[in-house]
C-alpha cells in the first residue's frame, strides 16, 4: 500500500510518532484542540475495542497479536478518515505497512526526546508500558535507539527535550499551518 494518494495538504491526518512516553497523546490532544479536529490515540481506541488495558491484552494474547490487530487499525483509520490527529503507539510505526500507509496518506511528525531526558520520565511509565517490563536499563536504551531508525522516515521533526507540552503544540501548529500555506495556499 505505498501508493501516493493525492489527498490536499489541507486534509491529510496528522499523525505523531516517537518513543512511549514522549508526549505523543498529551501534545496530540492539544494539536487537535488548536486545529479544530478530532484526536484518535491509537492505543486508546485498541483498549477500547478489547475492552481492556493494553498491559493486559500484551498478557493475554501476546504482542504479535496485538501488533497485528494495532497494524490493522492504523491502516484503515489512516486510509478511511481525513482531518484527524493521530497518535501512535511508540512500535507501531516499525511495522513497514504502517510506515507506508503513513507517509504516504498523512503528515508524520516525530517527537524526539533524547534519551537522558526520556529516562527520567521511565518512572512514571513502566507500569502502563508492557514492551519494557522485565527489561534491565540497557535493553529499554537498546530498543529507544533501534526504533529511532523507523522514527528517520517523517515529514516534520521537533525535540520535545524540556519543552512543555503547550510549546510544542504551538510549534507542530505553526509548522503545519506554514506548510498548508506553502503547497496549498487558499485561493482569494
Amino acid at each position: 500500500m505505498s501508493e501516493n494518494i493525492e489527498i490536499p495538504i489541507r486534509e491529510k491526518n496528522i499523525v505523531l510518532i516517537g518513543f512511549m512516553g514522549v508526549g505523543k497523546t498529551t501534545i496530540g490532544k492539544l494539536v487537535a484542540q488548536k486545529l479544530y479536529r478530532d484526536f484518535i490515540d491509537v492505543d486508546e481506541e485498541i483498549e477500547k475495542i478489547y475492552k481492556i488495558p493494553i498491559t493486559q491484552i500484551f498478557k493475554e494474547l501476546g504482542e504479535k497479536e496485538f501488533r497485528k490487530f494495532e497494524k490493522e487499525f492504523i491502516v484503515n483509520t489512516c486510509s478511511q478518515t481525513k482531518l484527524k490527529v493521530i497518535s501512535l503507539g511508540g512500535g507501531a510505526f516499525l511495522h513497514e505497512e504502517v510506515r507506508n500507509v503513513c507517509l504516504s496518506r498523512c503528515i508524520v511528525i516525530y517527537l524526539d526526546l533524547s534519551w537522558e531526558s526520556w529516562k527520567e520520565r521511565l518512572p512514571l511509565i513502566i507500569d502502563s508500558r508492557p514492551v519494557l517490563q522485565n527489561k534491565t536499563l540497557e535493553e529499554i536504551e537498546e530498543i529507544f535507539f533501534k526504533r529511532r531508525e523507523a522514527y528517520a522516515l517523517h515529514n516534520s521533526k521537533i525535540c520535545t527535550n524540556d519543552l512543555p507540552p503547550e510549546t510544542v503544540a504551538d510549534s507542530i501548529v505553526e509548522s503545519i499551518k506554514m506548510a498548508w500555506d506553502l503547497y496549498q495556499p487558499h485561493r482569494e
